[in-house]
């Protein structure tokens, strides 16, 4: 969308989605793939509001495009998916809101997502602002689907379920952001510590805690550029964010609770959220972040106790049915805030605990300090 043409974008969902008979069907067939790749979704372009992109268009032009390559793109596959480029610039100056809100009125009938991103950082050094980021998250969703509301209201989408977010890039970046390490063969290499493990832990709660509207959260890379995987040639370790990410992965999936939380809370500084980025003053965070999931009679809690020194008692109350059994308890933790993996060593882990007995609708369970906890278990109804 950005350097290319909409015809290169239909030839593209030719290529992949097409059986055969067309010119670049046959082509793919040629190459070896008799069968289509299927492909379901497809990005109306990349951070298309940023000054940074190749291509670069205001959000008027960006529409215009969008709307001619979807036409294309929908005609050649009908059933693919289409993401609109949402929010990605959110530095001092910018409007986000009016290109969300543009993108949103002018393409209301033609995509099925609006792509957000936001990567965050701690270059001050300031544990609790740091951990207060994925707050502005929430907020940002929040934002936006008020904005999706609006425009379901007026659209024309025909049998279309109505537009929903992806946060198809997100993550802790910081470090690696210096023009001496965005080049080279070892560019974007971010080394990570406990606290973004606990970051990551906190963005994902969010994308729970908002599944109605939050339908798809990506990371853009998985080994070595800001990734939960890093290696060498001989052999690999686990960043510290890979285990929140694994335990999400294994075991939160089926409806999101709305859980209310009451706990302690604090108040940060104005900060920026991370290079590239604007500021912002957080009040009242609670020092538990919460999400929770039920599938099929099993309940799963996560729980990220903020507090650096402090573990964190808490009464955990089934307003509905009652515990029953033994809980899983897997924890998220390390040494201290700072600590990081490294070939060879591993500090921040997850370590399954022992499991919590529980009866009836209450359960009693301390949080560790600069800890997240994943608990499992059944409840009757």
């Amino acid at each position: 969308m950005g350097t290319a043409t909409i015809k290169e974008a239909q030839r593209w969902v030719e290529y992949c989605n097409v059986t055969e008979g067309p010119y670049y069907a046959e082509l793919r067939r040629k190459h070896g793939y008799p069968e289509p790749h299927n492909i379901t979704y497809w990005s109306l372009g990349n951070e298309m509001d940023g000054f940074w992109q190749m291509g670069h268009l205001n959000a008027e032009d960006y529409c215009k495009k969008a709307r001619e390559a979807a036409k294309l793109m929908r005609l050649t596959s009908p059933d693919i998916k289409l993401i609109a480029a949402g929010s990605s610039n959110y530095r001092p100056g910018a409007d986000p809101d009016y290109w969300n809100g543009t993108i949103l009125h002018e393409l209301r009938d033609v995509v099925d997502y609006i792509a957000l991103h936001i990567y965050v950082g701690n270059p001050d050094g300031n544990y609790y602002n740091f951990l207060a980021t994925p707050l502005v998250l929430e907020q940002r969703t929040k934002v936006v689907k008020g904005m999706i509301d609006k425009e379901m209201v007026h659209a024309n989408r025909g049998d279309r379920d109505p537009i929903v977010i992806a946060w198809d890039e997100y993550n802790v970046w910081y470090r690696a952001r210096t023009d001496a390490l965005r080049r080279g063969t070892r560019a974007l290499e971010e080394h990570y510590n406990l606290e973004d493990a606990l970051v990551i832990s906190a963005f994902l709660n969010a994308f729970v805690r908002n599944a109605d509207i939050v339908k798809m959260a990506n990371m853009a890379q998985l080994v070595n550029v800001i990734a939960p995987i890093f290696t060498n040639e001989q052999t690999l370790f686990r960043q510290t964010i890979y285990f929140p990410l694994q335990l999400f992965a294994n075991h939160v999936r089926g409806t999101s609770l709305d859980v209310f939380v009451d706990c302690d809370t604090y108040d940060t500084e104005r900060f920026f959220l991370g290079l590239g980025e604007t500021t912002t003053v957080q009040k009242d965070v609670p020092y538990l972040d919460v999400s929770a999931a039920y599938d099929n009679g099993q309940v799963t809690l996560c729980v990220l106790n903020r507090h650096q020194d402090q573990a964190m008692a808490t009464n955990i109350i089934c307003q509905e049915g009652r515990f029953t059994g033994s809980l899983e308890v897997y924890e998220v933790n390390g040494p201290d805030i700072k600590a990081m993996n490294d070939f060879g060593s591993e500090p921040v882990k997850m370590v399954q605990k022992p499991a919590v007995r529980a009866s009836g609708q209450n359960l009693t369970y301390s949080f560790p300090p600069h800890s997240f906890t994943l608990m499992k278990g059944t409840i009757a109804r």
